[in-house]
């Protein structure tokens, strides 16, 4: 009952899923994120939503930008003169790159590829992960855990011994 409670409360926004969304938006710096936009508005003249859902696509819907991070560097680009709006007084910015912005993108290109790698590695972590067998595995490895760490005054040698047989787990599974 108690795990049915904190995956209802991760659902609906609860300290966990904001952790997760914490740790996703802190998967690429500034900088980071400034080289995927000229990186994008490369291809095509785009607005900022377009491309916090082309970022969003790569990852697979893993990593999306908040607009909070977008917008404040699509600014700093523009004073940076990398890259300038098509339209100034259109509601929606669609934003093309200058001469800066194509020097920046191929100063940037091996960051660029990394950035690209990272982002497109999550994409295949969520496809292997919602393999049937792997999502079970995983669940019950969970199930067991918590099962066993909701006791209480769990004896040190007790918590000795899950902690080795989760390092073990580990191990194993990085040299498969």
């Amino acid at each position: 009952m108690k795990s049915q409670r904190s995956s209802q409360y991760d659902l609906s926004g609860g300290p966990a899923s904001a952790a997760r969304r914490k740790r996703r938006e802190k998967m690429l710096d500034a900088s980071d994120v400034r080289l995927l936009l000229l990186h994008f508005i490369a291809q095509g003249a785009a607005h900022g939503y377009e491309l916090i859902k082309t970022i969003e696509e790569l990852s697979k819907g893993e990593y999306s930008p908040s607009p909070g991070i977008i917008y404040p560097n699509l600014t700093l680009l523009e004073e940076m003169e990398c890259i300038e709006s098509r339209d100034p007084q259109a509601a929606r910015k669609a934003y093309s790159l200058t001469r800066e912005g194509e020097r920046q993108l191929a100063e940037g290109q091996e960051t660029l590829h990394d950035i690209i790698n990272r982002l497109s590695s999550m994409a295949i972590l969520v496809n292997n992960r919602s393999i049937p067998e792997v999502e079970r595995a995983i669940n019950n490895m969970r199930m067991a855990l918590n099962m066993r760490l909701s006791q209480s005054a769990l004896p040190q040698q007790t918590l000795y011994d899950i902690i080795d047989a989760l390092d073990e787990a580990a191990r194993k599974i990085e040299r498969s």
